[in-house]
């Protein structure tokens, strides 16, 4: 038998089963050309050059390897595309991960980590990380997962790793056609209580108040018609939120859309769309400062007051303008020690939390007992029953993004009591609003 064919023989199952095993894995004399893709072990995910559906640039992107309607979830050069199919994505000698335009000759993106890295793998999860073994067999160093474009993808934290300092968040893409980053975000804002924004630019679209438990997993029907399980952590390490999938055989995401809305669709021979904000009038600020958003209040206009306020602007109001938001009706009542009280307003999306004060342990009572001894207290809200000891929230500004709360993503309702003088709290008679 010919030597060279005998030795080719010899070597040629090994040559397949290293291909095979690969297929997921990027190693330092591996690229990736223009055409060609990673596959996850699984099938489910690819990684690849692609042009978006009336565009001839090339993007490095993650997408759905199954399904038929191309659905980009990640992109890597998102702000620098190639024109043309000269592109190339490998690792270099510092083990980073390099896409290069061959035609410019110059790098359009890459990462940077300082520990060498042997190997970049596609995972299962949609996940492409650098690993400092080969075929992933040492700690990864860098994952795409920490670096979202629009979509959050299951298990996917969105949020901040308090000990690195990193931010997850989302950024729309600037057009259907065009995943540069678009004025639209999804983030997590820190201050005296964690709460999710949906930003256009710098203001303020859409709030999701984070829950009020340290960790909290949130009941399936709560949950966009029972299609994902949700879970907000909140502790020293981290605060973020993430969800998994309740049927693995639906993929579903979520992801900012280039016109703001936060959405999340589920695939079912096509996408379909479970769930949407903002869905109704009742945006962030839509009725001011110390305003109230009910879009089912049967009303002509989604408006009103809290207990014991009344329309800053009444023509403006009339004009169905209520931006100016609500001040008190009786000022000079307003005081302590006038025999003031609260009014119950049930079931309300958590206020805006960027300007309260968060006590950690506190019994209902302890709670309105707080709000009450401070004069600057103008509302309270609170997750104890009965006797038990919760987390307490308190107000201390004017009160904004007040709304009756519908079902929402990873979004309760609770009972808000709004101190009021002592002629409101009679005319309330203890009445909920």
């Amino acid at each position: 038998m010919n030597t060279k064919k005998w030795v080719f023989n010899l070597l040629l199952p090994f040559l397949f089963f290293r291909i095979c095993t690969s297929i997921d894995t990027l190693t330092p004399n591996q690229s990736i050309k223009d055409g060609d893709v990673l596959v996850s072990s699984d099938k489910t995910f690819a990684l690849g050059f692609f042009s978006p559906k009336y565009s001839n640039r090339r993007y490095v992107g993650i997408w759905y390897n199954n399904i038929p309607e191309q659905t980009v979830v990640w992109v890597a050069n998102r702000e620098s595309p190639i024109n043309g199919t000269s592109g190339v994505l490998s690792l270099n000698r510092d083990g980073n991960l390099v896409v290069y335009d061959n035609t410019r000759n110059r790098t359009v993106w890459q990462t940077n980590v300082s520990a060498v890295s042997y190997s970049a793998r596609l995972l299962g999860s949609g996940n492409l990380v650098l690993f400092q073994g080969d075929s992933g067999s040492g700690g990864g160093v860098w994952q795409s997962f920490d670096h979202p474009t629009n979509t959050l993808l299951p298990n996917m934290k969105l949020g901040l790793d308090r000990r690195t300092g990193l931010q997850r968040f989302l950024t729309s893409w600037k057009s259907r056609d065009d995943p540069s980053t678009g004025e639209y975000s999804f983030q997590l804002e820190l201050k005296e209580f964690p709460q999710f924004i949906l930003f256009k630019g710098s203001s303020r679209v859409w709030r999701i108040p984070a829950w009020l438990k340290p960790q909290r997993t949130a009941k399936a029907e709560d949950m966009a018609s029972s299609k994902i399980n949700g879970t907000v952590v909140n502790n020293r390490d981290e605060v973020y939120t993430s969800y998994t999938l309740i049927n693995a055989s639906n993929p579903s995401i979520v992801f900012v859309d280039e016109l703001g809305s936060l959405k999340m669709v589920t695939w079912i021979g096509k996408w379909v769309e479970f769930y949407s904000v903002p869905g109704d009038q009742c945006v962030y600020g839509r009725c001011g400062a110390n305003g109230y958003c009910d879009s089912n209040n049967g009303q002509d206009f989604e408006c009103t007051c809290l207990p014991g306020y009344k329309p800053r602007s009444a023509e403006e109001w009339n004009l169905r303008d209520a931006s100016d938001g609500c001040i008190k009706k009786r000022e000079e009542l307003s005081k302590c020690g006038n025999r003031e009280g609260f009014v119950k307003v049930a079931n309300t999306k958590i206020p805006d939390t960027s300007k309260a004060h968060v006590w950690m342990s506190l019994s209902v009572h302890e709670c309105k007992d707080e709000c009450l001894r401070n004069c600057s207290c103008l509302a309270y809200m609170s997750q104890a029953a009965g006797g038990a000891r919760a987390i307490c929230i308190t107000w201390y500004e004017n009160l904004m993004d007040v709304r009756r709360h519908v079902r929402r993503f990873l979004d309760g309702g609770l009972d808000l009591y709004v101190r009021v003088d002592a002629v409101e709290l009679g005319m309330s008679l203890c009445a909920e609003f």
